[in-house]
């Protein structure tokens, strides 16, 4: 429901903005309606009468030394913000369009668009029984944008100011001329601090202390790099709100630290973790034949989802000089052979990845038509021919013969980019430089990416290519992406339902510079920019999906990344004491809408 407010005395906020009127809404639906009307009860994918109590404990990986995800410093316990803080507004799984209250109860956007504002819940509380306020939402927007990783900065960059309007209700006012369709929803997603609570202490420092929080969980103990239990608030204020029933129904919560996903299969079954998702085809395969899984004490099951893809690769650095050309990152590409390591290593169990938005609806496929190709057509004098009227086809090994062929087609180009053999190795003609390249992983995941490195390494070899696989700790992993310090690197990124404003961090000419960037890959295309700024500011869901499939065309034809793989499915092994939701949805793996069975 939405009702117009026009300029009165009775709502003195708006006569003072010296607005004519202002929309105040239930929720902010980007596109079309929400799925959920006003005052539903709860999300369709829940149990809203779960059993309340008892404990889990799932794994973490890596290390951590502090506890706010939004600074450059340090490795956050990342997961901590989803339980012990809260956001202004919540979207679910099955309408992730739309955003519904959570700190916020309403939300206020004026006709000219020229600011969202935010009606706080009079009842919000941290858990120190002291109130959320409007205070508290300006503190938080300027720590993170004045004091977090610089990558925020511009990720909020269209935000002019935010301004308390009063106690409950605050405004962020938007420069002047942005198109971002988007940025109403996403200032929905940051985590409130408290004011008070940080006064004294610096944001900016990776200090091993828990911030005040408003979420349903507190942290109750900690052992930096070890674990993390944390404990259900029983004054928690918001578990009445349509959006959390059925949520965060155990009593604690427990992460424990490991180095290696692999370790993990033996604490399951040990009982010192009850559930964990399995990320190797092979162990899934293979490792949970016994006697547990066989008398059902422990369950194994393919969990559908329908999330996007997430786009996992060996990125290039192309602040190195030797991956500038485009030419050398397609020979590169070339080398990897993913169907000798999906039939060899994975027992077929992932897909090719085959877009930088896989499973989302808005992959670029076939030739551009229609609106796609209307856009596609501004820039087609700096574009090649091949976008228009050739589809992008990752490299395909289906036999031997392929194989071999691909690595020919792989010389030319390099030939063709200035290198030639000398004394055996592929060498720039003009500097003299054999080309030489190292890929780095982390701890977490390194193990697993041997075998797949090993095949990969040998077939650069077999065209004069020289390559290391390095498997570092997580921490020192981040210190060199964030520094911008290597050649190619096992990344991935989380992909949206709504890819949007986070695709100027990924891929973003302004980012590329910024230490600690998502932009590991250093693009700077200006039409890749271009095409960017016409996703955000996309007004119909038509002029939308056409951006993003033409962002991704041209992407894909740079050859920044080496595509790895995806499932459709999340493979979850878990102690059979717990109850799930009975739902049609996929919903993929989310242990917070669990809860223990009767015994």
């Amino acid at each position: 429901m939405k009702k117009i407010i026009a300029i009165s005395t009775f709502f003195a906020s708006i006569c003072f903005a010296g607005l004519s009127q202002a929309e105040i809404t239930d929720n902010i639906a980007l596109y079309g309606t929400s799925k959920y009307a006003p005052n539903f009860k709860h999300l369709e994918y829940v149990n809203p009468k779960a059993p309340q109590g008892g404990k889990i404990v799932l794994p973490a990986y890596g290390t951590f030394d502090n506890f706010n995800p939004y600074i450059f410093k340090g490795v956050a316990a990342s997961f901590v913000a989803g339980l012990s803080f809260e956001t202004l507004g919540f979207s679910p799984t099955d309408d992730p369009f739309t955003v519904y209250p959570l700190l916020a109860k309403k939300f206020e956007m004026p006709e000219d668009k020229s600011y969202i504002g935010f009606i706080l819940n009079e009842n919000a509380r941290f858990s120190d029984g002291s109130k959320v306020t409007a205070d508290d939402v300006v503190f938080s927007f300027k720590a993170i944008t004045e004091k977090g990783s610089p990558i925020y900065k511009m990720y909020y960059s269209d935000v002019e100011r935010v301004e308390k309007v009063d106690d409950l209700h605050v405004r962020f006012y938007f420069r002047e001329g942005t198109q971002n369709k988007e940025l109403p929803m996403i200032l929905a997603q940051f985590v409130i601090f408290s004011a008070k609570d940080w006064q004294g202490k610096e944001f900016d420092k990776p200090i091993p202390q828990v911030p005040l929080g408003s979420g349903p969980y507190i942290v109750k103990d900690f052992q930096i790099n070890k674990y993390v239990e944390l404990q259900k608030n029983p004054d928690y204020w918001g578990k009445n709100l349509p959006v959390r029933q059925g949520f965060f129904n155990f009593d604690t919560i427990r992460y424990d630290y490991y180095q290696d996903t692999t370790v993990t299969l033996q604490a399951l079954f040990s009982g010192n973790i009850d559930a964990r998702e399995e990320y190797i085809a092979k162990i899934w395969m293979t490792g949970y034949d016994n006697d547990l899984v066989k008398s059902g004490k422990i369950k194994k099951e393919n969990v559908k989802h329908n999330n996007p893809a997430t786009l996992q690769n060996f990125a290039f650095n192309l602040r190195k000089t030797k991956f500038q050309d485009r030419r050398v990152r397609k020979a590169i590409d070339l080398a990897f052979n993913f169907e000798w390591a999906n039939e060899k290593l994975f027992y077929n169990q992932y897909k090719r990845l085959y877009s930088y938005f896989t499973n989302t609806g808005m992959e670029a496929t076939g030739i551009p038509q229609g609106r796609e190709l209307e856009i596609l057509e501004k820039f087609r004098t700096d574009l090649p021919n091949e976008i228009f009227d050739k589809p992008y086809q990752p490299t395909v090994n289906e036999n031997i013969y392929d194989s071999r062929e691909n690595l020919k087609k792989a010389v030319v180009l390099l030939k063709e980019a200035g290198y030639d053999f000398v004394d055996g190795k592929m060498t720039n003609l003009k500097t003299g430089e054999a080309l030489e390249l190292e890929v780095l992983s982390n701890s977490a995941n390194g193990a697993s990416f041997t075998k797949v490195m090993l095949p990969f390494i040998k077939n650069l070899s077999k065209i004069g290519i020289k390559a290391v696989f390095r498997n570092l700790e997580v921490n020192i992993f981040k210190n060199r992406l964030d520094n911008f310090d290597f050649d190619m690197a096992i990344i991935s990124y989380p992909v949206s339902n709504l890819p949007g404003n986070e695709l100027r961090e990924y891929f973003g000419s302004q980012a590329a510079d910024i230490k600690g960037s998502n932009n590991i890959i250093g693009i700077k295309n200006p039409i890749v920019d271009e095409l960017i700024k016409g996703v955000v500011g996309a007004d119909e869901k038509e002029d939308y999906v056409a951006y993003v499939k033409a962002l991704d065309r041209v992407l894909t034809y740079q050859n920044y990344m080496i595509f790895q793989w995806y499932s459709p499915h999340s493979r979850i092994g878990y102690a059979d004491k717990f109850g799930q939701p009975q739902t049609n949805l996929k919903i993929g793996f989310q242990p917070y809408l669990w809860w223990m069975k009767d015994k």
